[in-house]
């Protein structure tokens, strides 16, 4: 028998596990509703107006969301979700390319209990070139630092709800 090509790591994507301070229903609320959605998707340099998201979080539901990345610099992010199962469970893709291939995205959710809630992240699908999969795990770590305060002060009663 012929031995396997090694797989290619790029083709396997990312994958980050966190631990929120949170409720699963309300880190999974963090994913799917426009209102909490805007507070961490970016950059802490970047905005996303909430005027720009859209999101129909059902298997074959589209989702938009338009990031302001410094003077006069707009992404454009959307995609579509294969699977929605709340609030352990979301597939969906992600692109910024207006035509093209599509990574996935599937968020794991896990209620460790003591309101505390496991999140593990995949991104693959070999879509991006193998040097900008680094680039994508860093950029996702600090989006979801941007989410664990924004659910620090949502679990306690402050920030936004």
């Amino acid at each position: 028998m012929p031995d396997e090509p090694p797989s290619d790591p790029a083709s396997e994507g990312i994958t980050i596990t966190r631990v929120f301070d949170a409720p699963r229903e309300l880190v999974f609320k963090a994913w799917t509703e426009p209102e909490r959605f805007v507070t961490w998707f970016g950059p802490a340099d970047a905005e996303v107006p909430l005027s720009t998201v859209s999101m129909d979080v059902r298997p074959g539901g589209a989702w938009r969301a338009t990031m302001l990345a410094g003077p006069g610099h707009q992404i454009h992010w959307k995609g579509v979700y294969h699977e929605v199962v709340a609030p352990e469970r979301l597939v969906f893709t992600i692109t910024d390319q207006p035509e093209g291939e599509q990574e996935v995205v599937t968020v794991l959710l896990s209620d460790l209990g003591d309101d505390k809630t496991e999140m593990v992240f995949h991104q693959g699908g070999g879509h991006l070139p193998p040097e900008e999969y680094p680039r994508a795990k860093q950029g996702w770590s600090g989006f979801f630092d941007r989410m664990a305060d924004h659910l620090a002060g949502t679990a306690t009663g402050g920030g936004a709800a």
